[in-house]
């Protein structure tokens, strides 16, 4: 038994090892099925503009509500899906004139002239640290900056500021948002960029033929606050304004930071005009390699780091897999040896002597009696928990095969809500199959509970959260429209998928256990400190959350920070590591519990396996630090209402997976000796 353990273990390293590799040796980002666009020289390359974002605040708003300058007949929506409006994207077109291989100096967009409400406004975002997000053929624009050093830098993520604050008068890390935002502001001297240095790259794939694509894209955010040559003063409307020459830019050389006067300052009746130089340059990178930067951070995250989680998970996984064949299966096979051996030799003797037991087999006629609290609550944890885990499952091959990716917006989210929807199936039977081995009665309440107890708090907590989003005027907020589709695809396909699956589950036979239950439950003696239960439970999380509390730091930036994650191979492995620990440690747990004659182990295993969860929780109360939040009581809320929404879904598929797994290993030993 213990080599066949041993070739277990063997057979799960070789095969997490064997997915690293093929993970690593796969190059390709994108997938048939995504065309690139080829662009000829001097056609029209439409500049899109997304919501403006801030980590600070959490709260998406719309590019025009800032007093920005804005298209020809109104800005229109651009095409969007399900999954773009529920993860606040709301892209629109724009008024900045882009062609292929044409470069452009100092190109007017408009002027604006600041009232006080457009000034307070735009003081206040910039306050904030929105940034803008644009995009040119599906890639999100690169912020270059510069660094203390002087020297330009370059990141690919999270877009470019809309402007700055003053260093003299910007507020401490203390002072940073405190509670009477309108003192500070009106003390604050903030600073637009209204000149950008549009930067693309272009390759072209065949030098025979005319065609380039674009596989760059970067911005360069300036304030210059800008004067006509002779003291012109234009009123913003004229058509005679845009032949005008400024002094603060010409039209035969791009703009350079070291050319700036003076910045264009935010107050009330400031004229501000917005510019824009645009830079081509020839690039060698391929089209289906331009995300190779933005998902790398060109070079900024190593990969070295994510190997290191990886190698941390496994030699978590070895030592647990070593300790149960060291402890765990020795001591099984002894005792079930010794087990054997006294039943036959009291089937053996004549006389009717009885042989004192020990051990677990003194619960053998409890230890499958239902859960004496919420037996019902418990079938329906465990199906929600099968079914989150299945559908994350999928989620995450789909994403780590290259369906979903950062040039799909809305993807992710449009691929977790179908999946999750069609696994319902799965929920109803499983809560189904269980409820009927506990032989409950209340087959249809349980079948309700099941369909909307996870989903029905999402729902819930979403809607809450969209209809304050709303009253900020939020880009976050979804559409009426798109609340209403979520809920029938949850009453008219998840709900359904739930009842069909319980329907199939009862029709099952009940799950048969090995030993028969007592009328009478057995009294449980008091366990030792170590051996508690609530400590058992407490602490069974710690090593599950050692092995992948790397990964989730680049998870977490990737959902509050805005950067991009793009390495679904080794979340594959490490969700796969995850519930593999947890299973290990539970197993490990209830053996004990039932060494000591614990028999309720049904909670037991189910907690003990699902409180990773609790230190994942801890966890994000101490990565929110790294947000700088404001004192926005919503902010706060935000961040913790959904991050508690992440953990409860974590402790349902990890302890669904505990639970199941204790299940069958209890059915297993016990089905291994003999009992009269």
């Amino acid at each position: 038994m213990t080599h066949s353990k041993t070739c277990l273990t063997t057979r799960v390293l070789t095969l997490i090892l064997s997915a690293c590799l093929l993970w690593h040796s796969s190059q390709a980002f994108y997938i048939p099925g995504v065309k690139p666009q080829t662009f000829q020289k001097g056609q029209e390359v439409e500049l899109k503009v997304n919501a403006i974002t801030s980590i600070h605040t959490q709260i998406p708003k719309p590019y025009y509500r800032l007093p920005f300058c804005q298209p020809d007949g109104g800005p229109k929506m651009a095409s969007e899906n399900l999954g773009e409006f529920i993860t606040g994207n709301k892209v629109q077109n724009s008024p900045y004139a882009i062609h292929m291989l044409k470069d452009m100096y100092c190109q007017k967009v408009c002027q604006i002239t600041l009232n006080p409400l457009q000034a307070r406004n735009l003081k206040y975002h910039i306050a904030r640290g929105y940034h803008n997000n644009w995009i040119i053929d599906n890639l999100p624009s690169a912020s270059v900056g510069s660094a203390r050093a002087g020297q330009r830098q370059k990141h690919y993520a999270g877009g470019f500021p809309i402007g700055f604050i003053d260093a003299r008068n910007k507020p401490t890390k203390k002072k940073k948002f405190q509670r009477r935002p309108k003192e500070n502001l009106a003390a604050m001297n903030a600073y637009v960029f209204n000149h950008v240095n549009i930067m693309l790259d272009y390759h072209q794939p065949d030098p025979e033929k005319e065609g380039y694509r674009v596989v760059g894209f970067s911005v360069e955010p300036m304030s210059i606050a800008h004067e006509f040559l002779g003291g012109y003063d234009w009123d913003g409307q004229s058509k005679e304004g845009y032949n005008k020459m400024l002094s603060t830019c010409t039209a035969s050389r791009h703009m350079a930071r070291r050319s700036i006067q003076k910045n264009q300052i935010v107050a009330p009746q400031q004229k501000i005009l917005y510019t824009y130089d645009v830079i081509w340059k020839s690039s060698n990178v391929a089209w289906s390699s331009r995300w190779d930067v933005y998902l790398n951070e060109d070079g900024l995250v190593p990969p070295q780091v994510h190997w290191y989680s990886i190698t941390n998970s496994i030699f978590i996984i070895l030592f647990l897999s070593l300790l149960i064949i060291s402890v765990l299966v020795k001591n099984l096979k002894k005792d079930i040896a010794n087990y054997n051996a006294i039943a036959q030799l009291a089937d053996d003797e004549e006389d009717d002597e009885e042989y004192d037991e020990t051990g677990w087999k003194l619960i053998h006629a409890d230890v499958f009696r239902p859960p004496t609290s919420s037996p019902m609550l418990y079938c329906v944890f465990v199906g929600s928990g099968a079914q989150l885990t299945v559908s994350t499952f999928i989620t995450i091959v789909l994403a780590a095969i290259g369906f979903l990716n950062p040039s799909r917006r809305g993807s992710m989210m449009n691929a977790t809500l179908v999946c999750f929807m069609l696994c319902g199936i799965l929920a109803g039977y499983m809560s189904s199959r269980l409820y009927k081995s506990f032989r409950g009665r209340a087959w249809q309440l349980c079948t309700v509970f099941t369909a909307v107890l996870f989903p029905g708090m999402c729902f819930g907590v979403f809607v809450f959260f969209n209809t304050i989003l709303a009253f900020y005027h939020s880009s976050g907020s979804a559409p009426f429209l798109d609340i209403v589709i979520l809920a029938a695809m949850w009453c008219c396909v998840s709900i359904p998928l739930v009842f069909v699956g319980a329907f199939f589950g009862y029709k099952r036979e009940a799950i048969s256990f090995p030993t028969v239950t007592s009328t009478i439950a057995r009294a449980i003696p008091e366990s030792p400190i170590l051996f508690n239960p609530k400590v058992a439970m407490l602490l069974a999380g710690i090593i599950p959350f050692s092995g992948a509390y790397v990964e989730l730091f680049f998870i977490m930036s990737s959902l509050w920070m805005k950067q991009y994650y793009y390495v679904f191979g080794f979340t594959f492995i490490v969700f796969f590591i995850l519930l593999l620990s947890c299973a290990e440690v539970t197993v490990l747990l209830v053996y004990y519990q039932l060494v000591n004659e614990n028999h309720r182990w049904w909670w037991f295993a189910l907690v003990s396996s699902g409180s990773v969860a609790f230190y994942f929780f801890g966890y994000s109360i101490v990565w929110f630090q790294s947000l700088e939040a404001s004192q926005m009581f919503f902010t706060y809320l935000l961040y913790f209402g959904y991050m508690f929404l992440m953990c409860f879904a974590i402790f349902l598929i990890c302890g669904s997976v505990g639970a199941l797994v204790s299940f069958w290993f209890v059915r297993k030993i016990f089905s291994a000796i003999k009992v009269d």
